[in-house]
């Protein structure tokens, strides 16, 4: 469900780790593939990329696409093809970003329904008639596949909705894509490539195109930030919401985990993993948020959520609420990695000031970094158990029935699936036994003990603290089929560990690159988190269009978080 990849040397460590009717025509009878099959692994980086033509509906919120369906501008058919050919442009024409794997056959049927009811009088609610995306592991029973990027599910529509698409759908959504990740949601190798399945090959970063969209929602972040649609849906287990949302100058909103259903999506952890949304405004992600959660009574962990949704989440959004707010700086093990990401932060930090936030500086996390190796063997063993569960699930419709099977195809077609990194990670966590293994039950409970007791509930409780801040991470790396990804720093894994809620927030550029801002916090604060998150973005908006510049201007020097180019 999101990426948790080996970086540390030595022994495994978790960070996270055609025109538009060209598209419209294929698929009659599956999902519409916008890729050549022949092509998937190459013409990866282009040298030059010609400017993309002025597009309508660019970085447009669902708020103002709302006012355009309302007074008649447009209709939900509309914003469906003009969706469409952006992504015909951009996707593997013009930058080829690689960021669609299908786009939805029933799409403009779809549009079609949602304007007759606005028609007669019907309009479910701020989502209805708006395009959103999803990324490739989360069920939807139609006809596009649900795969995790790979070949061993290519072509294989799951059997029904998740229930992730199915709040969608009942919210008005158009259910307008699946997006590219990273394959098997980057838990199958240590030396594996955010962005890359062996379904679409490696997707890009839109704000340079041989830089890294981080992974392993990779291709929502990359769609939503080229406006391919108003906003979509990412899965973390740690840091593949956050991750590639802060690469791209996005909200990326990871809930506690029990907020949103897991039901009909493809798993690493169900300790761990989430699904959540990525937008370019806290707004929009907030509206799609109050869309997905709710409890779920074939995901029994989202009985929990029960008071902590109901009311939604737009309404909490105030300018002002950082004015009293006091935050926490959890300096050791996630700030000094990147010069770059400690300007940036910094300047963060001094504009949250200057708003009246109460800045504890620092507020040290404990125990930070002590429970990786445990959240490592906690992963392995439950994705092999929840892989295998979900996989019985979808029955016939399934061509592999276990994790031994997929590594079995995998194998055999390895000069298709495994051209650049293998599948150690897979082998491990097939070496392993069942859940009720003493060594499971142990780091799980250190895992829990460590970053919830003795960490973020104990410096938030010692310091009372609001929330704690801290960078994302540093900004997007350049991409390397060869080695992987090169990760130098980011402060996911706490708030995953834990299961505790995480949103990033556009800070600023650095040399023409993204740089998030991390809020995170207690079990069911979203609340005051997402109210954070938006009074900063008020008072910065830092958010702005990528460019699709091949590379990086290096002669630009360091950007300022106001003004620059890029």
């Amino acid at each position: 469900m999101s990426d948790r990849r080996s970086e540390r040397k030595g022994h495994v460590s978790r960070r996270d780790f055609i025109s538009a009717a060209g598209i419209a025509a294929v698929g009659a009878s599956g999902g519409a593939s916008i890729l050549d099959a022949g092509k998937r692994h190459f013409s990866t980086f282009p040298m030059a990329a010609a400017k993309p033509a002025p597009f309508e509906l660019e970085e447009l919120t669902i708020a103002e696409l709302q006012k355009g369906l309302g007074e008649g501008r447009w209709t939900a058919a509309d914003l469906v093809a003009r969706y469409i050919a952006r992504i015909g442009e951009l996707d593997r024409a013009g930058p080829t970003l690689r960021h669609v794997l299908e786009i939805n056959p029933a799409a403009a049927e779809a549009a079609q329904a949602l304007d007759q009811e606005r028609k007669g009088g019907k309009v479910r609610g701020p989502l209805h008639g708006i395009p959103i995306v999803l990324k490739d592991n989360i069920d939807t029973g139609d006809r596009m596949t649900t795969s995790a990027g790979s070949l061993a599910l290519d072509g294989r529509a799951a059997p029904r909705d998740s229930a992730v698409a199915a709040r969608l759908r009942a919210a008005g959504a158009i259910l307008l894509a699946k997006t590219s990740m990273s394959e098997w949601a980057n838990f199958r190798s240590s030396h594996s490539s955010s962005g890359w399945c062996s379904r679409g090959g490696q997707g890009k970063n839109p704000y340079a195109l041989d830089r890294s969209p981080c992974g392993s929602s990779s291709g929502t972040g990359g769609a939503v930030a080229a406006s391919y649609a108003a906003g979509g849906i990412g899965t973390e287990t740690d840091g593949s919401i956050t991750c590639p949302a802060s690469v791209a100058a996005l909200v990326g909103i990871k809930p506690t985990v029990g907020l949103v259903s897991r039901s009909g999506i493809i798993p690493i952890s169900h300790t761990q993993d989430t699904a959540g949304p990525m937008a370019r405004t806290v707004t929009d992600a907030a509206m799609i948020l109050s869309a997905i959660a709710g409890i779920d009574p074939s995901d029994p962990v989202t009985a929990r959520a029960a008071g902590h949704f109901e009311q939604g989440f737009v309404g909490l959004l105030n300018p002002d609420r950082l004015r009293g707010a006091r935050l926490g700086v959890p300096r050791k093990h996630f700030t000094g990695y990147h010069d770059g990401t400690d300007r940036i932060f910094a300047e963060a930090l001094d504009t949250m000031r200057q708003l009246g936030a109460v800045i504890v500086d620092p507020a040290e996390l404990p125990n930070a970094g002590e429970y990786d190796d445990a959240e490592f063997t906690v992963l392995l063993y439950e994705f092999k158990a929840d892989l295998n569960a979900y996989l019985a699930a979808r029955g016939p419709t399934s061509p592999v029935k276990s994790l031994k099977e997929v590594i079995i195809f995998n194998e055999r077609e390895r000069g298709r699936v495994m051209p650049y990194f293998a599948q150690e990670l897979m082998h491990q966590s097939e070496a392993k036994g069942p859940l009720t293994e003493p060594a499971y039950k142990a780091a799980l409970a250190r895992c829990r003990l460590l970053a919830r007791t003795k960490g973020i509930d104990a410096v938030m409780k010692r310091h009372q603290l609001d929330a704690l801040v801290a960078p994302t991470g540093n900004p997007a790396w350049p991409i390397d089929l060869v080695n992987g990804d090169h990760f130098t720093g980011s402060v996911t894994t706490p708030a995953a560990v834990a299961g505790y809620p995480h949103i990033t927030v556009p800070a600023g550029f650095d040399h023409g690159l993204p740089v998030g801002v991390s809020f995170f916090g207690l079990a069911w604060s979203e609340p005051t988190l997402i109210r954070l998150a938006y009074s900063f973005e008020q008072a910065t908006r830092h958010r702005r269009a990528p460019t699709f510049a091949p590379t990086i201007d290096m002669g630009e020097g360091l950007e300022g978080t106001v003004g620059g180019t890029g």
